[in-house]
């Protein structure tokens, strides 16, 4: 079983990519809403976090684990291999298989993240591994925003204010580098024009089909598990997950 967690209603933009390429595979998700958003936090907040929610995956049954919080940053994760007993093979975190997507393109990137996956320059970092340079955007309060399920004007204020300052028609591609960003996708398509949207969850389904297919095939099953209750986040799984609006449990 895989086991998907993120701060909220993010991650389920990745269980959406996932599900599109591996429809068969068994899923549960941890959203640890009582302590979102993920990208105000410090380090030593999100490694305990990143154990509680790990831990209680693998509880429920899940042997493989996607981390779907940009704002875990891929070295805090792997860290973890030796304390909870996870196979490096056996974790996907969000890093990794954006950075390797764009290996072979001339596409200028700029990118945009919560806060503390800007200050970690974990994304920095990878690129500059690949022999390319990025502009990073930092949005405060916009993944608490689109968690709470603020109206779309305050979620299109919010991005229109980030990006004041940046001249973004001199980039090709934007990366929206917080989980939750893709809900909104288009506020940033009004606000940024044509720049192309780059959703990261589907580089990341692509690895979880390449690594983990055809292990994973099951049933098709889903639970859902919230540590505090959410309209906005049952309303969401409601549209993405249809078959599997009654599965959210308040843990």
């Amino acid at each position: 079983m895989i086991g998907i967690f993120d701060s909220g209603s993010g991650g389920l933009s990745v269980m959406r990519a996932i599900r599109e390429r591996f429809p068969s595979s068994d899923i549960v998700y941890f959203g640890d809403i009582k302590n979102a958003p993920y990208g105000s936090k410090s380090h030593d907040e999100l490694f305990a976090h990143t154990i509680d929610a790990i831990k209680f995956l693998k509880e429920r049954g899940a042997t493989r684990i996607v981390s779907a919080c940009n704002s875990v940053s891929a070295s805090l994760a792997i860290s973890l291999f030796d304390a909870l007993s996870i196979a490096p093979i056996d974790l996907i975190e969000m890093v990794g298989p954006t950075v390797s997507s764009f290996k072979d393109s001339d596409a200028r990137v700029m990118l945009c993240a919560t806060p503390a996956t800007v200050r970690s320059k974990v994304y920095r970092h990878g690129f500059s591994m690949i022999g390319k340079n990025i502009h990073q955007v930092a949005i405060r309060d916009l993944a608490g925003a689109i968690e709470r399920g603020a109206p779309d004007e305050e979620i299109e204020r919010i991005v229109t204010e980030a990006f004041a300052e940046t001249a973004h028609e001199d980039f090709d591609a934007l990366i929206l580098a917080c989980t939750h960003y893709p809900l909104v996708a288009d506020a940033f398509r009004r606000v940024l024009g044509n720049i192309e949207i780059i959703d990261p969850a589907d580089a990341v389904a692509a690895r979880v089909e390449s690594r983990w297919w055809p292990q994973e095939i099951g049933e098709g099953k889903a639970q859902f598990f919230i540590t505090q209750d959410s309209e906005p986040f049952r309303m969401r799984v409601g549209v993405m997950f249809p078959a599997c609006v009654e599965c959210v449990e308040v843990v």
